[in-house]
């Protein structure tokens, strides 16, 4: 799946519309303590009051939100693995039969209590539903509604909440007019930030591709691995805060003793960048290690040549194969995307005005240096320019 298709799909979770239906939805409670389940409900989505619905829905595209590869993961599903969750989650998505489909489901949260231990009470939601998607390029003269053609996409999307105790609160009553205090036991389900989740199957191009999983990670880069692995059956993956640090590993692996500075590194961010623009119909452009090596050749890295750089691919990534996804390793371009951080300031900068930075010695001390158009304004007070360096005095006379 691509940003588009996400986008898609989340934007339907809404109320009241005929684009998509959710027909079952099922919670599963499950016990710290024990790690056992203590109840499960399933019931007709329409059943649900609107509120209810409400606070679902925007669960549900919380589950759906972020980028792709930091906090959002294709997955592909493993070969080969006995009891695997793509033949339970296929099996849940094609019946007919409630039971059948709460009996499969059940099966995937046995598999995320196997071995797991959790720090709080977890509700697990799972609803099963149809997404339709208007076909494109319809005629302006057709009488035809651009509705009375579309793709039909039948899905599964689960999402883990955690618990919370309920907040202590003084009220006040309007009836009685007194101060109570508020005495709830109940715990609370926090559905406004899920711990996880995924959809199934993925929807490449309006096509279902049951060999992949959407899995949706808590955190931004904070993969849960025995939720992929274990529960889900599928490969692990990069993300891109991962793939940034193996392709600068990989650069200082190919420099060697050689030192790059920022100029340097501002020629390798806009050589990248030029790689994704020129690729701008490919969805994601990536770079294999003869890729990297014209990076590294047109940014003025010195010595770099195919063999060098399928040696350091194999040392950091055990992967000469291995290829990067180009948004990953660049930050973003048009932003000031790169912090430079001191004991002094934290400075922001884009990747194009990073060549304008310089660290410099003078006087045996390390100094930041940033080339500016006009003169710089603190606080209101515009400063006067310095010379750095002074003019020997004449010792002849």
């Amino acid at each position: 799946m691509n940003k588009q298709d996400i986008a898609s799909i989340r934007k339907q979770f809404k109320l009241n519309n005929d684009l998509l239906k959710i027909n079952e939805i099922f919670n599963v409670y499950i016990m710290k303590e024990s790690s056992e389940i203590y109840h499960h409900q399933s019931l007709s989505f329409e059943l649900l009051e609107d509120e209810q619905k409400e606070l679902f829905m925007d669960n549900f595209k919380k589950v759906l939100s972020g980028q792709l590869d930091e906090k959002l993961f294709e997955l592909k599903f493993q070969r080969d693995v006995e009891n695997n969750s793509q033949l339970i989650l296929h099996q849940g998505l094609l019946s007919n039969d409630t039971e059948e489909w709460k009996g499969q489901m059940l099966h995937i949260v046995e598999k995320m209590l196997k071995d797991k231990q959790y720090e709080m009470d977890i509700v697990v939601t799972f609803i099963r539903g149809e997404y339709m998607k208007p076909m494109k390029n319809m005629s302006d003269e057709s009488e035809e509604s651009e509705r009375d053609t579309v793709y039909s996409h039948p899905f599964i999307l689960c999402s883990m909440n955690k618990t919370q105790d309920p907040k202590k609160e003084l009220l006040f009553d309007y009836v009685e007019k007194e101060f109570k205090y508020n005495i709830v036991l109940d715990p609370i389900i926090n559905l406004k930030a899920p711990i996880s989740g995924f959809l199934f199957p993925s929807i490449t191009d309006n096509a279902a591709d049951v060999n992949h999983v959407l899995y949706s990670a808590g955190k931004k880069n904070e993969l849960n691995y025995h939720f992929i692995e274990e529960v889900l059956n599928a490969e692990e993956k990069m993300t891109a805060a991962q793939d940034k640090i193996v392709f600068e590993e990989i650069v200082k692996n190919v420099a060697g003793d050689q030192k790059i500075n920022t100029s340097t590194l501002s020629n390798v961010y806009d050589e990248i960048h030029r790689v994704v623009e020129e690729n701008e119909e490919e969805e994601i452009p990536k770079l294999d290690y003869k890729d990297v090596e014209k990076v590294l050749k047109s940014s003025g890295i010195e010595d770099v040549n195919s063999d060098k750089v399928e040696t350091a691919f194999k040392t950091v990534t055990d992967d000469e194969s291995y290829e990067f996804k180009a948004n990953n390793i660049v930050p973003k371009y048009n932003s000031k995307s790169i912090k430079i951080e001191t004991k002094l300031a934290n400075i922001s900068i884009s990747p194009q005005d990073l060549r304008y930075v310089r660290q410099v010695h003078f006087s045996g001390k390390r100094f930041l240096m940033m080339e500016v158009e006009e003169n710089t304004v603190i606080e209101g007070f515009e400063m006067i320019p310095e010379a750095l360096f002074e003019k020997a005095k004449d010792n002849t006379e």
